[in-house]
């Protein structure tokens, strides 16, 4: 510090940044008393530090007035540029505030109304794509519900009832069709939001449901009745109905044999749409080949008259082995029960599934007879059918060996011949089927061993 007049006031040890008050204020104390004092004089330090305060203001005093005008004139200048700065800085910040104040209204306002007319219209859209697919419900429904009608009619004047097959394969396809649209339930599909419509829902409680299980319940009905063997007695015998069998006392014509034909593909290709179908891959996957549909209600159909025809069958040669006398009789129609499956074998390999239904084009199954072959773990169906009833006849044949009597010596003396019976049993059960009359020797092996093994030698 520069001074022009000297000073006792020591001022490098206030500008010392170590400076203390309280080491200053001690020492002061302790330099102008004596530590042996009980009473300690604070007046002449006090006094000290006030004629070191005065000292002081009268040093800034005297400069302040002998540098007066320089530092008015410093003060001014710094004044004026501060005054430059804020009018420049007030011309910007007035220029930018006109521009957020346009900026507001012409985008941030601008932009509020867009996102509510979104909104609006995104609601709007919601509303319309839901007023379409209930649209397309029930008119699809109203579809369904004519095709019922025609399916299942009934005659005022005759009060004869008549069904239309063909209008059951239409009416499955149509709740095909509306299963597929109500199960179209993710985020952006069609079915979005139909299952909390009122009137879609009293559609599936009152019409969908309902005639479902009648097409489901006849379809499998045409399936168990399907008969075509040219043996004329032993196919009335396996009719499931008094007018099926009457039906089949006398051999069916061609017109007869084409209508069978045509009413079992119509329940086979119903049974199909009826079918719970997989659901369809999220929108970010593509179908890979990996998911193939199965008719799972068709396989429950032809299994169950599978093994209908196997347990009549069994049931009869059973009873037959023990009254040998009735043995040919049964035999015959444990054939035409064969040929029945013969028939089916063929037509369900005539019948190609819906293209609808095809979920893997890659994947997709030829023929309706290819997914029962491979839920049978079998390669034909007279097959199937002669090596089953095998397997459960050997132990029917021994039950009657352990009983003895009239029944096991006849059998045993009549072997020859039974031999004979079955394997002419076989033979006929299986014509028209693949492989010929010499390809069904395994069968024929089969089924002599079953019935004469447990006979012995």
């Amino acid at each position: 510090m520069a001074d022009s007049e000297p000073s006792y006031i020591d001022y490098e040890a206030f500008l010392d940044p170590s400076f203390s008050p309280i080491s200053f204020a001690n020492t002061l104390v302790t330099t102008t008393n004596n530590p042996s004092d009980t009473p300690l004089d604070l007046s002449t330090p006090l006094s000290r530090v006030l004629f070191d305060v005065q000292e002081i203001d009268s040093h800034i005093h005297t400069l302040s007035t002998k540098a007066a005008i320089p530092l008015l004139t410093h003060t001014a200048a710094r004044t004026a540029a501060s005054e430059r700065i804020l009018a420049n800085v007030s011309a910007h910040l007035a220029a930018l505030t006109e521009n957020y104040q346009r900026l507001d209204a012409e985008v941030i306002q601008r932009h509020a109304t867009a996102a509510s007319v979104r909104l609006v219209a995104d609601r709007l859209w919601q509303t319309v794509k839901t007023g379409r697919a209930v649209s397309r419900c029930l008119l699809l429904g109203r579809q369904l519900e004519a095709q019922m009608a025609d399916f299942h009619t009934t005659s005022p004047a005759a009060s004869v009832r008549m069904e239309d097959h063909r209008a059951m394969v239409r009416a499955a396809s149509t709740l095909h069709t509306l299963r597929q649209l109500l199960a179209a339930d993710r985020p952006g599909e069609e079915g979005e939001h139909l299952t909390r419509v009122a009137v879609v829902a009293t559609l599936q409680a009152e019409l969908l449901a309902p005639a479902e299980q009648r097409l489901v319940a006849r379809a499998q009905q045409s399936v168990r009745e399907f008969s075509m063997s040219s043996l004329a007695p032993a196919a009335a015998s396996t009719a499931t109905t008094a007018a099926a069998a009457s039906a089949t006392t006398a051999p069916a014509t061609y017109a007869q044999t084409e209508e069978t034909k045509a009413r079992t593909t119509s329940a086979c290709l119903a049974l199909c749409f009826l079918s719970p179908t997989p659901p369809p891959p999220p929108p970010p996957q593509s179908l890979d080949g990996t998911t193939e549909f199965q008719p799972a209600l068709l396989l429950v159909a032809l299994q169950t008259y599978l093994q209908t025809a196997l347990t009549s069958s069994l049931a009869a040669l059973a009873r037959a082995l023990g009254t040998l006398p009735t043995l040919p009789r049964t035999l015959l129609e444990v054939a035409a029960r064969c040929q029945n499956i013969v028939a089916l074998e063929a037509l369900l390999e005539s019948i190609k599934p819906p293209a609808v239904l095809v979920v893997a084009p890659a994947t997709a199954t030829a023929n309706l007879l290819q997914p029962l072959l491979a839920a049978l773990d079998t390669a034909s169906l007279p097959s199937f059918f002669w090596r089953s009833l095998a397997s459960g006849l050997a132990g029917r044949v021994q039950e009657i060996v352990t009983r003895g009597g009239v029944s096991a010596r006849t059998l045993r003396s009549q072997r020859e011949k039974v031999r004979e019976s079955i394997r002419e049993c076989v033979v006929r059960g299986s014509q028209g089927a693949k492989g010929g009359q010499g390809g069904w020797e395994r069968e024929v092996g089969v089924m002599v061993g079953s019935v004469l093994g447990p006979l012995g030698r």
